[in-house]
């Protein structure tokens, strides 16, 4: 039963809009792969729209571009070594990524995706935007989220609580070299005194 809470999809780009590193998982053709990335972000709002770096060469690619879909969640800092795991090997060398690193995935409500709750804060099921710029040059894809759902230790309300919330589940962000920063520490910003125009 998972303890996961829907995330209208109003609120789903805030996943993303502090810049974590993200597992990005797929599934074709009785194969599922996870990798990691650190370059993803939300680009629209209505619908929710995001992109992800996924380089041409890779067997994730090779998936997400044949199912037309791809997963992306969210880890937390209890998952540091096992996003650096994913991230260092090819899923053409490893058969089953997941099973080698521990993470056990179930399936996404709208498209089937693999999809980690275990040591995540959240996850989005997308659904790929075919661009034909992406198929030939380039190695950002697009996608449509059609589901999305965080822990509400850490996302509660449409907000990140990343203070409140148990330091496992900080959110990891790359620094190169195996080396991450974790997200902890919430600075609100006071009202903007007006400005003469």
């Amino acid at each position: 039963m998972s303890h996961f809470r829907p995330v209208a999809l109003e609120h789903a780009s805030r996943l993303l809009n502090h810049g974590p590193t993200v597992l990005v998982t797929s599934a074709h053709g009785g194969r599922r792969n996870v990798m990691a990335a650190a370059w993803s972000m939300p680009v629209e709002f209505t619908p929710p729209r995001v992109a992800v770096v996924i380089d041409k060469r890779t067997f994730t690619r090779e998936l997400v571009m044949a199912a037309g879909a791809f997963g992306l969640c969210v880890p937390g800092a209890v998952l540091a070594d096992a996003t650096y795991g994913v991230g260092s090997v090819s899923g053409r060398d490893v058969p089953d990524k997941f099973a080698r690193h521990g993470l056990e995935p179930h399936p996404g409500p709208v498209l089937g995706l693999p999809v980690l709750e275990d040591g995540c804060c959240a996850w989005l099921e997308c659904r790929l935007i075919a661009e034909r710029h992406t198929e030939d040059a380039y190695d950002t894809c697009f996608g449509e989220v059609v589901a999305a759902a965080a822990d509400p230790r850490v996302f509660d309300a449409g907000r990140w609580r990343l203070d409140a919330g148990p330091a496992a589940l900080h959110t990891l962000h790359h620094l190169g070299g195996g080396a991450f920063a974790v997200a902890g520490r919430l600075v609100q910003a006071g009202a903007c005194p007006s400005q003469p125009r």
